[in-house]
């Protein structure tokens, strides 16, 4: 219905947010972004066994992170700071396997709803935190390890 310019829902329903109406490659650099939860754990490192090809995660984490917020220190100059920074495209999304299963992007490009704590259903970016899926509390810079293999530090589920 139209109204003076103003779109109106029918009455009794509500518009959908963008992530449920537009694929990753629709949205908007904007809403792309806010997708991120906040959770930090696409920034820990990770190893993989050449052999097998079985994914080990860290509790290390790069040396941007923010353990507290979940958020790099240097996001616009992450990739100056950290050459080996993954940047995460729609494109390339599905073959990120090491994103966590509770990542939104990887929720969105398979057709899934965010958790209940993501920040753009929560309404709070602490809901994260609070339900315990970020790194929070979790974590060591891979400034201090020193020269300590990254196998020290591969956590056991």
């Amino acid at each position: 219905m139209r109204n003076r310019g103003i779109i109106q829902e029918p009455r009794g329903q509500a518009a959908r947010p963008f992530w449920e109406t537009k694929t990753l490659q629709e949205m908007t650099p904007e809403e792309w972004e806010s997708l991120c939860d906040g959770c930090g754990n696409c920034c820990l490192h990770k190893l993989r066994n050449d052999t097998t090809g079985e994914l080990f995660e860290t509790n290390v984490a790069c040396r941007l992170l923010d353990g507290h917020s979940g958020r790099c220190r240097a996001y616009a100059a992450r990739f100056r700071m950290v050459p080996d920074c993954t940047l995460l495209t729609p494109e390339g999304i599905r073959w990120f396997d090491w994103l966590p299963a509770t990542c939104a992007y990887r929720l969105v490009a398979e057709g899934k709803p965010l958790f209940w704590w993501h920040p753009l259903v929560s309404g709070d970016p602490e809901t994260v935190h609070e339900a315990g899926i970020s790194v929070r509390g979790r974590t060591i810079s891979e400034l201090d390890i020193g020269d300590a293999p990254l196998e020290d530090y591969i956590i056991d589920d």
